[in-house]
């Protein structure tokens, strides 16, 4: 059979949200899928590494779809013209769009919905192809995959969809996330935070993500613990965001911009807590990725954080800077705590499998060939 995928997001050292996801899930099919032919399908010039079996025939169609009206623009004309050219059985697209005028089943997978709850959060033009267009995909789609009971019952609720059309398939974490020394820990605190021990935020600075309030709190908590530090791992979403750090902390708080996987799991693991403010989320894969490493998490309480941390957290309203810095008060006083939400994540984290993830997406997909 001749499958299409959707592999715009796969981009050579900007792995990030979808491109991750897109990466890790298509990666397992194609290989382990020999007798069906793939055509991975790129809006711009990819790297040979995204080609992953002999059974891969990359296809890049233009133009780049940096803007909303430039993705709408690829799907109804390249896309569809491509779906056609080479008889394509099904689609399967990793971040949430279809092709509206293609009569083959469609398989996407929608994260969450948060432009439907705080569209205020992105560019307005953003904002409106996301909310014209994605309730229109959700509809087009033969089956809908989603990362999270929450998103789930929010998509069902908010685009009037029946549940049976939607399955809950959680995200994996990658096994580069492990444990490390206490000496390897000092050295990346040496490298990052001069030497003293840190807090870490893993994600886009997007305004749901909260970064903000998170400064605010840290603010407000390094008052009494001046020998802890806050780094900030990861890039802006829009080019023209920009971040008000109080005077007071300026020199506390270190931004890495993103940074490759190498470098993320170091830092991740060397880590005194993760700190996760946001919120909407759909999964929230840094706080797997604490717990793979044994590192305690002080998250958010909203919507999907609780399901996927589970009790390897300590949670706090993300509105509320006093009570986000009281969590991290806490963590910093009460070790047995601590090692208890060590614990607990080591252990929750074995649910959450890359392996598991390809295999019942594989599922679904073989339920519509």
């Amino acid at each position: 059979m001749n499958i299409a995928i959707n592999c715009r997001h796969l981009l050579k050292e900007k792995l990030e949200g979808f491109g991750n996801y897109t990466y890790e899930i298509t990666k397992r099919i194609c290989e382990n899928q020999k007798e069906h032919t793939f055509y991975l399908i790129f809006d711009r010039d990819f790297d040979d590494s995204f080609v992953f079996a002999k059974n891969c025939i990359p296809i890049k169609i233009g133009p780049p779809t940096r803007h909303p009206l430039l993705t709408l623009f690829w799907t109804g004309y390249p896309l569809h013209k491509v779906l056609k050219r080479y008889k394509i059985d099904l689609f399967w697209s990793p971040d949430g769009i279809c092709d509206l005028n293609s009569k083959i089943p469609q398989i996407t997978t929608i994260h969450d919905l948060n432009f439907e709850h705080y569209p205020e959060d992105s560019p307005k033009w953003v904002s409106w192809y996301y909310r014209r267009y994605y309730p229109q995909y959700a509809r087009k789609a033969n089956q809908i995959i989603t990362v999270s009971e929450y998103s789930k019952n929010d998509i069902a609720n908010c685009y009037n969809i029946e549940q049976e059309k939607i399955s809950v398939i959680y995200n994996g974490v990658s096994n580069e996330f492990i444990p490390i020394s206490n000496k390897e820990k000092v050295k990346h605190q040496k490298s990052y935070t001069k030497g003293k021990p840190y807090f870490i935020f893993v994600g886009s600075i997007h305004p749901r993500k909260n970064v903000e309030r998170l400064l605010d709190a840290y603010e407000l908590f390094h008052k009494n613990n001046p020998e802890y530090q806050l780094l900030v791992v990861g890039s802006n979403m829009w080019r023209k965001q920009s971040l008000n750090v109080p005077e007071a902390i300026e020199e506390n708080v270190f931004f890495t911009g993103h940074v490759q996987m190498e470098t993320l799991t170091k830092l991740m693991a060397s880590a005194f807590a993760l700190v996760y403010p946001p919120y909407f989320e759909g999964f929230g894969i840094p706080l797997v990725e604490a717990m793979k490493c044994g590192v305690p998490i002080l998250s958010s309480d909203r919507t999907c954080l609780p399901e996927v941390a589970g009790n390897a957290a300590l949670y706090f309203n993300p509105f509320d800077v006093v009570h986000m810095a009281k969590r991290m008060e806490e963590i910093t006083t009460n070790s047995a705590k601590r090692e208890e939400l060590i614990e607990n994540g080591l252990k929750k984290a074995q649910d959450y499998n890359w392996d598991k993830a390809a295999s019942k997406t594989w599922e679904i997909i073989q339920e519509f060939l």
